[in-house]
């Protein structure tokens, strides 16, 4: 692709993503499925006009998209979090992830795609989305909600999940040969994270005073280096890119620069994450969708199935009746931008070719349909208990869970 060619293939893929959700907004959908519906309609796949030939000539720009991605999240989560939740929020959040990461490796051994495949789809169906999420509590207006601050306390303990598990699964899934090569390279990718790790808890001083600057420009540069060089570190040492950036951005956190950060990295990762989801869209075929319509079906079904049982248990914990319960179940069924980055991580490495277009299929449905049941529990438990929709003990104290303010 020329130079004139990409200029004009990026400035496109800009304001069809931005075009799409605008009329996501319009209509109430979130953005993330749009901006890979926008891929799949403007690529090579489908009739028409077609903006990009090739999906890998936005490769590079998609690795940012994501690297950024992943560094706003290290930088909305803090070490202390688990703390102030305490065990029960553990185990809530222990709970939900136990029941839709093992619902969805036994629907990938199912499935029989492989055993790396089954892995992929454990994450794909067991993590929500966590942009969707909160702007489904954003836009309902249920930011006050005692049950949501337990909400987003789940959210917590899936992120942490999601970086262990992105560190084990690159080796595995990154064609590693045999138990021993397997076992090298996780201990590897988790000695890594530890290094990481013992800075974000014992050198933030220090790089606090590396970082900070008084000018915004110089700050960009700065923490926007690092996040990369980590993420270019994190991939040489078999460890998913994505979580050198995050782990950077988990450092970055605890610095007093981390709310100029916060604000500063806030636009970048918009727009090149939207340049990630567009990519995907770019390379799935919409005619593969009819080989994989049953999975994405069954699949969606047991993803409900298995947040109602979770939103059941977890109110239950907290001493929550069926309408808490019935909005904890309903807010977190959304999948996001966590299933496309196993994606993205699986046809990297080349593992079945049907996961691309199912992974597409599964967070097109579940994007939708998360905030339109999120809107409507409530009915569904009046319906059920006679019109009445008991929330709890009146003199429940307020949940021990963390506040986020990751925006969509």
């Amino acid at each position: 692709m020329g130079h004139a060619d990409t200029l004009l293939a990026m400035g496109g893929a800009f304001l069809a993503a931005a075009f799409f959700a605008r009329l996501g907004n319009r209509i109430g959908l979130p953005t993330i499925p749009l901006f890979t519906l926008a891929g799949m309609l403007l690529g090579p796949h489908t009739p028409g006009f077609v903006l990009v030939e090739d999906a890998h000539d936005f490769e590079m720009l998609s690795a940012l998209g994501l690297v950024l991605l992943l560094f706003y999240l290290g930088l909305e989560f803090h070490l202390d979090d688990l703390k102030t939740g305490g065990r029960r929020l553990a185990l809530a959040g222990g709970s939900y992830l136990l029941l839709n990461v093992g619902a969805g490796f036994g629907f990938g051994l199912a499935l029989d795609w492989g055993i790396r495949e089954a892995l992929v789809l454990a994450g794909v169906l067991g993590i929500s989305s966590s942009a969707i999420v909160t702007k489904i509590l954003i836009d309902l207006g249920r930011l006050g909600r005692p049950e949501t601050r337990l909400i987003l306390g789940v959210i917590v303990v899936e992120d942490v999940f999601l970086a262990l598990y992105l560190a084990a699964l690159q080796p595995v899934i990154g064609g590693a040969h045999g138990v021993a090569e397997v076992l090298f390279q996780v201990t590897k990718a988790f000695a890594f994270l530890l290094v990481l790790a013992a800075t974000a808890r014992y050198g933030t001083r220090l790089i606090g005073r590396l970082i900070h600057v008084r000018d915004d420009e110089l700050l960009v540069i700065s923490f926007l280096g690092a996040a990369v060089l980590v993420a270019g570190v994190s991939e040489l040492l078999g460890v998913a890119d994505a979580i050198g950036a995050f782990m950077v951005g988990l450092i970055l956190a605890q610095t007093p620069s981390a709310a100029r950060i916060r604000r500063l990295v806030h636009p970048l990762r918009d727009a090149f994450a939207a340049i990630f989801f567009f990519a995907f869209g770019l390379a799935i075929d919409p005619g593969d969708f009819a080989a994989v319509l049953v999975p994405v079906a069954v699949a969606a079904t047991l993803t409900l199935l298995m947040n109602v049982a979770a939103g059941l248990i977890v109110a239950r914990l907290y001493g929550y009746g069926p309408g808490p319960a019935a909005d904890i179940a309903a807010t977190l069924l959304a999948r996001g931008e966590f299933a496309l980055i196993l994606a993205a991580m699986a046809a990297t490495a080349g593992l079945d070719e049907r996961l691309a277009p199912f992974i597409a299929g599964y967070v097109l449905v579940l994007a939708v349909l998360g905030p339109v049941a999120a809107g409507r529990a409530h009915l569904v438990v009046r319906r059920l208990t006679g019109g009445r929709t008991p929330d709890g003990p009146d003199d429940l104290a307020p949940v021990e869970a963390p506040e986020r303010t990751t925006s969509a």
